[in-house]
């Protein structure tokens, strides 16, 4: 059963538009959805949730269609943004007694849980939170009321490397047992690296690959080479830089030929998204 799954959304603003994005999610894994700032991430999910009108599309929640059953789709998703701002001045136990009543299957045993999992002091007022602390407590009130879907808008930004990583193996711990799926966007890809299963790369309003986080990474090969070599490639290059040794590229797998003699690694995501950015800079 898909958790998940988008079909040709469209959504045009003066200097920005999402042009046919498609991708779906699996129950019970963790997609990592990444792309440079402005690439539309927020977007999307800001249309998955339904917070935006879209010109054009579907979105398909647990088998149902957002756009007709979007008051029972969101008792089973839960949201939490990197950058979001509560009400300031309220205590925590305040708030949480004004958002637990808004679902129908909150659990207040998983939300203690959570509230001390993540060392959350229930009197203190949310202007009193550091950003990573902001982030905790609107993870806990996602987890708490038996979301199927969560959709996390970089979660872990603000947290420190240790706080990163537990909250890593509490997303992997989540869908241990199939029922829980999770999209996790975030600039910090080495987080995805650690989690994710799969990987959707969104450039300029576009999706460019989703797919398995292996199969995503094997689409790519990083050559390194001299300046004669970089005449011999580099019409078939996505990008590349060049130094005073020669030259670094992008390149897709299925275009890279052994026989030129170009030394080649498997990159990492960050240096997908890196070269990437550096494309349309290879035209000007």
């Amino acid at each position: 059963m898909l958790a998940l799954e988008i079909k040709n959304l469209n959504k045009k603003y003066e200097h920005f538009e999402l042009k046919d994005v498609s991708f779906q999610l699996e129950k019970g894994y963790i997609m990592g959805f990444i792309g440079a700032n402005g690439a539309g991430k927020t977007t999307t999910i800001k249309s998955i949730l339904n917070l935006i009108h879209v010109d054009s599309g579907e979105i398909h929640i647990l088998g149902k269609n957002m756009a007709t059953h979007e008051l029972e789709l969101k008792q089973e998703i839960g949201s939490a943004f990197g950058d979001i701002n509560f009400y300031t001045r309220s205590k925590i136990k305040k708030l949480t007694n004004v958002i637990k009543a808004f679902y129908h299957n909150w659990d207040d045993q998983t939300y203690a849980k959570y509230v001390k999992k993540f060392n959350l002091i229930e009197d203190k007022k949310i202007a009193e939170l550091s950003t990573g602390m902001r982030v905790k407590y609107s993870l806990a009130l996602a987890l708490s009321h038996g979301a199927k879907l969560l959709i996390l808008d970089e979660p872990t930004s603000g947290l420190d490397p240790v706080a990163r990583d537990n909250l890593l193996d509490t997303f992997q711990e989540l869908v241990k047992d199939g029922e829980i799926s999770i999209l996790f966007s975030t600039h910090i890809t080495s987080d995805l690296e650690k989690c994710a299963d799969y990987i959707t790369y969104i450039h300029n309003g576009q999706i460019i690959n989703s797919s398995e986080k292996e199969e995503f990474i094997d689409t790519y090969r990083l050559l390194n080479g001299s300046n004669d070599q970089l005449d011999l490639v580099k019409d078939q290059l996505i990008s590349y830089k060049t130094n005073s040794f020669g030259f670094t590229g992008l390149i897709h797998t299925k275009d890279f030929d052994p026989s030129w003699g170009v030394k080649s690694t498997v990159p990492n995501l960050e240096e997908i998204m890196i070269y990437f950015s550096k494309k349309e800079e290879k035209y000007v």
